[in-house]
C-alpha cells in the first residue's frame, strides 16, 4: 500500500496557495461543473465492496457442481445430504482452505456464510461463558474494551457497539497499527480484543509488517485477550507481486501465547457473496472451546455447499487461478480511480489517497472537517458512498476527513465517470472550506 497526494502537473498550484480572487474563480468553475453533474442525475454506487456480476459469474460452476446423488458422498463415506460428520465441516473443505488460513486442517473450521457470523459468535460466547474454558465471562469483567485500528471496517465496530464493548481507536502507520500505542493500551486488563484486517486492510489497503505481527504476538495483554484476525483479503491481489503476511498463529505459538489469535476468512469475494462459506482457524484449545459452544447452536454446516466449493476450487492452486480471474476484472477499475484522482486532485493539496496492491477499497483523506460535506454533495448528485465517519468507531471520525471508495461493482467506464464526479465534490468542499478560513462567504 502506498499513499499518493498526486504529482503537481505543469502550471498547477496547491489551492491553499492561490490568492483569494483566484480561489473564488476556481470554486465557481467547480460549482458550475457540480451543478451540471447534479442536473444529469446519473446514479453511481461506490458505497460497498460488492463484487460485480461478472465476478460472481466466475463461480457459476457451483450451480451444477453437485447435481447427482453420487456426488453427495464425502471421502469418509458419509452422505452430505444427511446429518453427519464433524461440526468443523468437511475434511475436504478444511484441507482446501487450510493454506489460505495458515493452519493445519484439524485447526480449521468451515461453516456457512459468513465470517462475520463467526466473529459474532466468538464475541457472544466470550461474553457469556468466557474466552476460554474455565475463564471468567467477559460480561462479568465489564467494562470490556477493544482496540480498533482506524480507519477500519464499520461492521467490526457495529458488533462492539451492539454488545456494549467500548472501542479505543488506534492509528495506522502504513504497516499496521501504531504498536507503541497498541502495547501501551493492551496492558490494561480490561482490553480483551483487537480488530485486525492484516492484509490489504479495509479501507487503507496496508499489510501488517513482520515486526507488527511479531509484536502483536508477544506483547503483554490479559490472558483472555484475543486478536480477531479478519484476513478477509488474503488472496485478493491486484498485482503480480502479492504482499506477504506472516503467519499470526505460528507467531503467537512461538511467543508463548498460542491461544491469542483467531483467524477468520470467507469465500464472500471469491465465489458467491451470500452463498459461500465462512471459516476460522485457531489453536487446538480455542477450537475445542468454540466447537463445544457452536455444537449447541447448530447440528452442523451445509456440507453440500462445502462439497460444491471443493469440486470447483479443488486446491490452493485452484484458488490462486480463480483469484487471478478476479484480478483481471478488478484491476482496470482501480486503475481508473488512480488516473482520475491524479488528473483532478493531483497537485491541489486537498486530498491524499491510497494506491492499493490488493483488497477492495481506496481510502481517501480530504481536508480536515470536509468529509461530511463531500459526502453530502455526492449524495445530492446521485453518487452513493459510505457515510463519512463510518470507518471509525461509533461513526465518529475525529478529523472528519476519511472517505472509503469502493470501485468494484460498477463497470470500469462508470467507475471513471463516478470518480470524476466525486472529485468535483471534493474540490467544491475544499474551496468552500479554504475560503471560509479566510472569512469569505462560500
Amino acid at each position: 500500500m502506498t499513499i499518493s497526494d498526486g504529482a503537481a502537473s505543469a502550471g498547477s498550484r496547491e489551492l491553499a496557495g492561490l490568492s483569494t480572487g483566484a480561489l473564488r474563480e476556481f470554486r465557481d468553475r467547480e460549482r458550475a461543473r457540480y451543478e451540471a453533474i447534479k442536473a444529469r442525475a446519473t446514479p453511481y454506487n461506490l458505497a460497498r465492496g460488492k463484487p460485480a456480476t461478472d465476478q460472481v459469474a466466475l463461480a457459476d460452476q457451483l450451480l451444477t457442481a453437485v447435481s447427482t446423488p453420487e456426488q453427495c458422498w464425502a471421502e469418509d463415506g458419509n452422505d452430505c445430504r444427511n446429518y453427519y460428520g464433524s461440526p468443523q465441516g468437511l475434511i475436504e473443505a478444511r484441507r482446501l482452505f487450510a493454506p489460505m488460513l495458515g493452519a493445519p486442517p484439524e485447526q480449521v473450521l468451515v461453516a456457512n456464510n459468513s465470517s462475520l457470523a463467526l466473529m459474532h459468535d466468538v464475541i457472544v460466547y466470550a461474553l457469556l461463558t468466557g474466552a476460554r474454558d474455565g475463564a471468567v465471562p467477559w460480561r462479568d469483567q465489564r467494562p470490556i474494551r477493544f482496540l480498533c485500528p482506524s480507519p477500519g471496517y464499520d461492521r467490526h465496530f457495529q458488533l462492539c457497539e451492539q454488545y456494549g464493548i467500548e472501542m479505543i481507536p488506534v492509528s495506522l502507520t502504513g504497516a499496521g497499527p501504531d504498536m507503541e500505542e497498541v502495547e501501551r493500551l493492551a496492558a490494561d486488563p480490561q482490553v480483551k480484543g483487537m480488530w485486525c484486517v492484516p492484509k490489504y486492510s479495509n479501507p487503507t489497503a496496508e499489510t501488517y509488517s513482520s515486526e507488527t505481527v511479531a509484536r502483536l504476538a508477544r506483547m503483554g495483554a490479559a490472558d483472555d485477550f484475543r486478536l480477531f484476525w479478519d484476513n478477509a483479503y488474503a488472496v485478493h491481489h491486484l498485482t503480480d507481486t502479492p504482499d506477504q503476511l506472516d503467519n499470526v498463529l505460528e507467531a503467537c505459538a512461538a511467543a508463548g501465547n498460542p491461544d491469542r489469535a483467531i483467524v477468520f476468512g470467507s469465500t464472500s469475494k471469491i465465489t458467491f457473496a451470500q452463498a459461500g462459506l465462512g471459516m476460522l482457524a485457531t489453536s487446538p484449545a480455542n477450537m475445542r472451546w468454540f466447537v463445544s459452544r457452536q455444537s449447541t447452536r447448530t447440528i452442523g454446516p451445509d456440507k453440500l455447499n462445502q462439497m460444491r466449493h471443493v469440486q470447483v476450487l479443488r486446491n490452493d492452486a485452484g484458488i490462486a487461478t480463480h483469484m487471478e480471474r478476479h484480478r483481471r476484472l478488478l484491476e482496470p477499475k482501480f486503475a481508473a480511480v488512480q488516473e482520475v484522482f491524479e488528473a483532478r486532485l493531483g497537485g491541489t493539496g486537498v486530498a491524499v489517497w491510497t494506491q492499493p496492491r490488493g483488497g477492495y477499497f481506496v481510502s481517501l483523506d480530504v481536508l480536515d472537517h470536509c468529509a461530511e460535506r463531500v459526502v453530502a454533495l455526492a449524495k445530492a448528485a446521485g453518487i452513493e458512498v459510505v457515510a463519512a465517519g463510518r470507518t471509525f468507531p461509533l461513526g465518529r471520525d475525529p478529523r472528519d476527513r476519511n472517505i472509503r471508495i469502493a470501485p468494484s461493482f460498477p463497470p470500469a467506464d462508470e467507475v471513471r465517470a463516478a470518480v470524476d464526479a466525486f472529485a468535483t465534490c471534493v474540490l467544491v468542499a475544499a474551496t468552500e472550506h479554504l475560503l471560509a478560513d479566510r472569512g469569505v462567504n462560500a
